[in-house]
């Protein structure tokens, strides 16, 4: 239809007079964002009155002068009307009164990433503020801390090639980065609000300093829970020196908060074998300084003085262990009549058993597998090696998730809680082929082997909930045949020649404190635990202690769990004097027998 026709037919409408205003080039064009570019709008009508406003038909031409809507006509309410000339390139036109074309302004084209727009290019360096999840560093940095900032420019160089000093000028320690001790500080202060008992302890023991004097040497994982138990034993008198028992569980600017605070910190994140012994070393051998009691979870420190430095036994008055691992370390040395000084047991201790490992573990294993896979659970068939307080733990997160769990047990009692639980008992060799995650925390070793890892389906995810690194026979799948690939921090694809392949985490470490994090609360159970078994140790008169390992004795346990009760506004019934002669107890405790567990 030509224009003059299609004026001429609309002149013929009768319409009812509404004021118009005029759309000059000064008019505003909105403009809208997109993911893939940005486009202009049209221009839009201007409506001056409540009536209907006046709008131009608009034709297509090929005319590529600049023109202007100018609208004359009186028209019914209806959207704009166009045309469009596939001939002449989709230029827009409007009708003047004349009967003259004029082209409206031009539309912007949606550029897509592989056009003249380049949207994949990013800036190469973020800054030193830069979150550890960047999108340039997220295939590389870790997952573990939920605010693990880090230093792009520093990433590369060792710590150990490092001369770095606090504010004060204070070197005696080797971390990541000294710059990063105001994020730490934070996660400290944190880290404080949930652990009421270790601040309540400090606040009453503080003005005593049961622990003056006291040359703590201590080796466990460097987290912001950590940092408030060491600033507690400063706060009670102790010297500290720390390092750390797993080469991936270190929080970086917490390591670097403790090391401008004064306290010599030799970890890092991702340290190699030797620099995880060297660390260990720089703690132990310093001239002047010699240490009187051990804090150790693993036993590694405990080793390691043993095997280099065991004239430092003679001043040493104790040694404190936290894990399964380190406490069989202790039991054998004792059974050797190899143990040189007294060590307490704090992995038995009931809130320790109950509490870290239980409860500690539900929350944490769903955290380290979310985190470093994205795994839905539900559905999912797992098998959990072992039913201690670890494993009931995981078993109970996974199944309220909807997964179908299996569990390996050797010793009958755990095996019969298992079956009371709902849980199916099985061997490994029987469920390996099906399961889509395989989960250890038995502390043994070899517990998963090549052949099991031969036979898992392809895509299995393996990992270990266990303190030590041997329950997952990683270092057989070292060898030429595989490949392994590198997906994120703490994810490997571990690649057969078929194509199969599995997702080991952590390389067979930790999970939890390795991928992901841990509640605090549960931490200041146990830390408080650790601080009250050192006070104990430390205090204790000669000769009460003797060679051996001990548990904690059970007024201790109670005394640590009445401290977090008062978080809950929980109110503790007393026994009448009735009923505590009845039960042959002291009103104000214990009310277990030290071999209660």
């Amino acid at each position: 239809m030509s224009v003059q026709v299609l004026a001429a037919e609309m002149a013929e409408v009768e319409l009812k007079d509404v004021p118009s205003k005029e759309l000059t080039p000064e008019s505003p064009l909105t403009t809208k964002a997109d993911d893939k570019g940005i486009v202009e709008s049209e221009p839009k009508a201007v409506v001056t009155s409540a009536t209907t406003p006046t709008m131009e038909p608009i034709v297509k031409t090929g005319d590529p002068s600049p023109g202007f809507l100018t609208p004359n006509t009186k028209m019914p309410q209806a959207s704009a009307m166009k045309r469009t000339d596939p001939q002449q390139n989709g230029g827009e036109a409007f009708v003047n009164r004349d009967g003259t074309v004029a082209e409206a302004p031009r539309l912007k084209k949606i550029q897509f990433a592989d056009q003249k727009q380049e949207f994949n290019k990013r800036p190469t360096k973020i800054g030193r503020r830069s979150l550890s999840r960047s999108i340039s560093q997220s295939s590389t940095d870790s997952y573990g801390s939920a605010a693990s900032y880090t230093d792009s420019s520093d990433d590369e160089t060792s710590p150990r090639d490092k001369q770095q000093k606090n504010s004060k000028g204070n070197g005696d320690f080797c971390i990541k980065n000294i710059k990063q001790a105001d994020f730490g500080r934070r996660e400290i202060e944190i880290a404080e609000q949930e652990m009421p008992a270790l601040m309540a302890l400090r606040k009453r023991a503080q003005g005593e300093k049961p622990l003056a004097g006291a040359k703590v040497v201590g080796c466990t994982h460097i987290t912001a829970q950590t940092a408030v138990l060491m600033e507690t034993l400063s706060a009670l008198g102790a010297q500290c020196r720390w390092a750390a028992c797993n080469i991936y569980s270190t929080q970086n600017e917490v390591a670097a908060a403790l090391a401008e605070g004064g306290f010599s910190v030799f970890a890092w994140k991702g340290e190699s074998e030797d620099d995880f012994w060297w660390c260990i070393d720089r703690c132990v051998n310093l001239e002047g300084w010699q240490p009187n009691m051990i804090l150790d979870d693993g036993g590694d420190l405990t080793h390691w003085i043993y095997k280099k430095y065991p004239n430092m036994f003679k001043k040493i008055k104790g040694i404190v262990e936290e894990s399964v691992t380190g406490v069989h370390r202790l039991y054998q040395l004792s059974k050797a009549g190899k143990l040189c000084v007294p060590a307490m047991n704090v992995n038995d201790s009931v809130t320790k058993q109950k509490f870290d490992n239980l409860y500690c573990c539900r929350e944490s294993i769903l955290d380290g597998l979310k985190r470093t896979t994205d795994v839905m659970f539900g559905g999912k068939q797992v098998v959990v090696c072992g039913y201690g307080e670890v494993g009931k733990g995981c078993c109970a997160a996974l199944k309220a998730m909807g997964s179908i769990v299996y569990v390996t047990e050797i010793d009958p009692i755990c095996a019969l809680q298992a079956c009371m639980d709902g849980f199916r008992l099985v061997k490994l060799n029987e469920v390996i082929r099906q399961v889509d995650i395989v989960i250890t925390c038995t502390g043994n070793k070899n517990v998963v082997v090549r052949e099991y890892l031969d036979r898992m389906k392809n895509g299995c995810i393996v990992c270990n909930m266990g303190h030590s690194n041997t329950e997952i026979d990683v270092a057989s799948l070292r060898t030429p045949e595989l490949t392994w690939e590198r997906v994120r921090s703490q994810v490997d694809h571990v690649i057969w020649p078929d194509g199969k392949r599995i997702v080991l985490l952590a390389e067979g470490r930790l999970l939890n404190l390795s991928c992901s994090t841990v509640p605090t609360f549960v931490l200041s159970i146990t830390a408080t635990t650790q601080a009250l078994a050192l006070i104990e140790l430390y205090n204790a008169p000669e000769g009460r202690y003797k060679q051996d390992v001990y548990l904690l004795p059970k007024k201790m346990d109670e005394y640590v769990a009445s401290l977090h009760l008062p978080t809950f506004d929980a109110h503790l019934t007393e026994l009448s004097d009735e009923q505590a002669k009845y039960l042959g107890l002291n009103k104000n405790g214990p009310f277990k027998p030290n071999y209660y567990r």
